[in-house]
């Protein structure tokens, strides 16, 4: 994505006689990193040295993710740790469900989902197939932003079901394109290990059903290929990267379609704040691609099963499965409603003593009962009412505006020493300031 949006940035340049733009890193210095990497098997525990073991057990997140399980000796003590990363989702195609956790003496987890419940996989399999037969009698596009890796292949997964089964009737011969190398390299990693997946993986590919390969599915890798999608006016589905909309070719067919009212665009993953993946589905009416203003007019959609990170009840889970209940959790990876709701949960449910650190801070483990006091839930900060403003209304308002000026001349400095896709986040948020200005202004 980055060395794509060097050679954008580089033809820009060029127009105006400035230098070109070189990418950060490039395929080679990736090829050669690669060389440095060695694989592991799950469940096969390896030594660090003679006080550090470590093994990794699949968490279902994604292909090859994994729990990793550390054990430590100090003092002829061992120490378990188990370290979450992304817990993954039940029932996603093609990946095997999370592995149980024997236990452990401190939990380190995500909680991502911790406020709230996924639908289950018929719901969202019907809710993704109605909204793309009814976007395609409208004849309108269906974008689907998409994770390269696992979330990209999940939908295909899908929508192989959907043809496979005639469910899509008269669109049952609907192009599907995806557009982005890196899915496509993935898609055919995914396909080298089938030996992981699950079961209704496995008994489709028996049956002679490769759920990654349809009549209709093709694959752009290059720029060419990727504008040539846009230039045919023929109703499609196009799963394109980055998920959530900050990079990558999507921007493109966002840029495209967005103003359509006969399209729809379906998120099917978490979109993290500030991003447009987010932005659009908080409902903004106007965003702004490579330097224009496009209107929002197409449907809208998010389908959060598909998210490869489990729900209240999965992180729960993690923690009711195991034999030995950990003596701490500590949350990490989540918003503040999320993560706090989900050590309410843990306090309400396992009595377990829970810490939420911030960045930064740095935690002493002990079994010390005074220590373990002072790692419980912090208290939500309660806000005090602000006093009331005795200067006069015209200088508060002098004030505020000139601050107001600074903060877009900033704003439209960096601008120019970003990537574009931060560049149009920039200008979103200086549009917003802009109308706060101009409601100030005329007060």
């Amino acid at each position: 994505i980055q060395q794509m949006e060097a050679q954008w940035q580089s033809r820009k340049n060029l127009r105006k006689g400035e230098p070109e733009a070189k990418p950060l890193y490039t395929e080679a210095d990736v090829e050669d990193t690669m060389k440095k990497f060695i694989s592991i098997d799950y469940d096969k525990m390896y030594a660090v040295n003679d006080n550090i073991k470590v093994n990794f057990i699949n968490s279902g997140h994604m292909l090859g993710s994994a729990y990793v399980e550390l054990y430590v000796t100090e003092n002829g003590v061992q120490t378990k740790y188990v370290f979450s990363g992304d817990v993954g989702n039940i029932n996603q195609p093609i990946l095997a469900d999370p592995h149980v956790l024997t236990g452990c003496d401190y939990l380190f987890i995500e909680s991502t989902y911790g406020d709230r419940y996924h639908e289950n996989l018929q719901t969202y399999r019907e809710k993704l197939l109605e909204i793309i037969t009814s976007t395609l009698a409208r004849k309108g596009n269906v974008i689907i932003p998409s994770f390269a890796v696992g979330r990209t292949q999940e939908i295909l997964y899908e929508i192989n079901y959907y043809k496979e089964n005639k469910l899509l009737k008269e669109y049952n011969d609907v192009p599907v394109y995806v557009d982005s190398p890196l899915a496509t390299q993935a898609t055919e990693v995914f396909k080298r290990h089938y030996d992981i997946a699950d079961k209704s993986t496995h008994d489709l590919l028996k049956s002679g059903d490769d759920p990654l390969v349809f009549e209709g599915l093709f694959y752009s890798t290059t720029v060419e290929e990727s504008m040539a999608i846009n230039n045919d006016a023929t109703p499609k589905i196009i799963i394109s990267a980055s998920g959530m909309c900050d990079a990558g070719r999507i921007r493109h067919h966002l840029k495209y379609n967005l103003w359509k009212p006969n399209a729809s665009v379906v998120f099917v993953g978490y979109q993290a704040p500030g991003n447009l993946g987010r932005m659009l589905l908080e409902g903004e009416k106007m965003v702004k691609l490579f330097g224009e203003q496009i209107a929002v007019k197409a449907q809208i959609h998010n389908i959060d099963a598909y998210s490869g990170h489990a729900d209240l009840n999965g992180l729960l889970n993690v923690i009711a499965t195991m034999q030995q209940k950990p003596k701490k959790i500590i949350l990490i990876h989540g918003e503040e409603a999320a993560i706090l709701n989900f050590a309410n949960a843990i306090k309400e449910r396992f009595k377990i003593p829970t810490f939420i650190p911030s960045y930064g801070d740095i935690a002493d483990i002990t079994l010390d009962k005074e220590v373990i006091d002072k790692w419980d839930i912090p208290p939500i900060p309660v806000r005090e009412k602000p006093q009331e403003v005795t200067a006069k209304p015209e200088g508060r308002n002098k004030n505020v505006i000139a601050a107001i000026q600074q903060l877009i001349t900033i704003a439209l400095h960096l601008k120019k020493e970003l990537s574009q896709s931060a560049s149009d986040r920039i200008h979103d948020y200086v549009d917003i300031i802009k109308k706060i200005l101009n409601e100030e202004i005329n007060r």
